[in-house]
């Protein structure tokens, strides 16, 4: 496209919201409508942002029965190359900030909101996070005021609640930064598989992602507010440990740090199709990321 040859460098995104085919494919490669694409770098995601939305506002009891909606996006994920948005549309105009949206108390929200981006971070695609969210602001955006800086104020008597959100952003932001595994292989289908997406009752996702050499990063949501032990997933048998790195119900982002300290092991059972499995603990509404130790 033009705009790419005379500006080396520069992004371009399509707030489409159709099935309309090619928005991310270069001009000049024609696709199966017998036409070229519209040249746009990236494309946003409407799909899974209005599913994983519709999901995470339920109460955990009931979410099971809307796990389909946390798994459909996978379906499509490699069509174009999709930006996870979750934007200034969103929190807006009665529809809440991100946190207000969750379901249960302020913890549980907090919570939530924390699991939530735990597991899109991890997601293909890249990740659009309208300002406020990334501190847990309470209110709606407001054009006039701006974010609501003054929650991460000391002397506001619930700063450490929106500081724990904010450091685990910026967390979130350095892990992904130094793990390939994120987004090297991001438009690839060869980048992703599922452990398990199916588990509809317990409210849990697994699923790995490989960097350019095959190197795993194994992410595990577990979007209920109990404590699972001895949570048994299926792993490739090429590794003899996985280690933590990162927890979204660590103490510092404001959780009930359930945290591993020590690596959780690869044992000979077969599980989830794989020959080789790891028990662990999944900490409440919690997402957490592993790489092999």
């Amino acid at each position: 496209a033009t705009v790419y040859r005379r500006c080396p460098g520069i992004v371009t995104f399509a707030e489409e919201s159709t099935a309309w085919d090619g928005v991310t494919r270069p001009t000049d490669q024609v696709g199966p409508g017998g036409f070229g694409g519209l040249g746009f770098g990236m494309k946003w995601n409407m799909g899974w942002m209005h599913d994983s939305l519709e999901y995470v506002q339920k109460e955990p009891v009931h979410r099971k029965y809307h796990h389909n909606e946390m798994t459909f996006s996978m379906v499509y994920a490699y069509s174009e190359n999709y930006i996870l948005p979750i934007s200034h549309d969103e929190v807006v105009h009665g529809k809440r900030s991100l946190v207000s949206k969750m379901p249960g108390d302020w913890w549980q929200q907090r919570a939530n909101h924390r699991a939530y981006l735990g597991y899109m971070w991890a997601h293909p695609g890249k990740q659009l996070l309208y300002m406020g969210q990334e501190f847990a602001q309470g209110g709606e955006w407001s054009a006039d005021q701006g974010p609501d800086w003054w929650l991460l104020d000391p002397a506001y008597g619930a700063a450490d609640d929106h500081r724990g959100v904010q450091n685990l952003v910026r967390d979130l932001n350095a892990v992904y930064t130094a793990s390939p595994s994120l987004w090297e292989r991001d438009t690839s289908p060869e980048g992703f598989e599922w452990v398990v997406g199916d588990a509809a009752d317990d409210n849990v996702f697994a699923f790995l992602r490989f960097d350019g050499l095959g190197s795993p990063l194994l992410a595990v949501s577990n979007f209920s507010p109990v404590v699972r032990h001895d949570y048994r997933l299926g792993v490739p048998d090429t590794f003899a440990a996985w280690t933590e790195v990162l927890n979204t119900d660590a103490g510092r982002y404001g959780g009930s740090d359930v945290v591993g300290t020590d690596p959780v092991k690869t044992e000979s059972v077969p599980w989830h199709g794989r020959p080789s499995s790891v028990r662990m603990t999944l900490p409440p509404l919690a997402t957490v990321w592993f790489r092999p130790a």
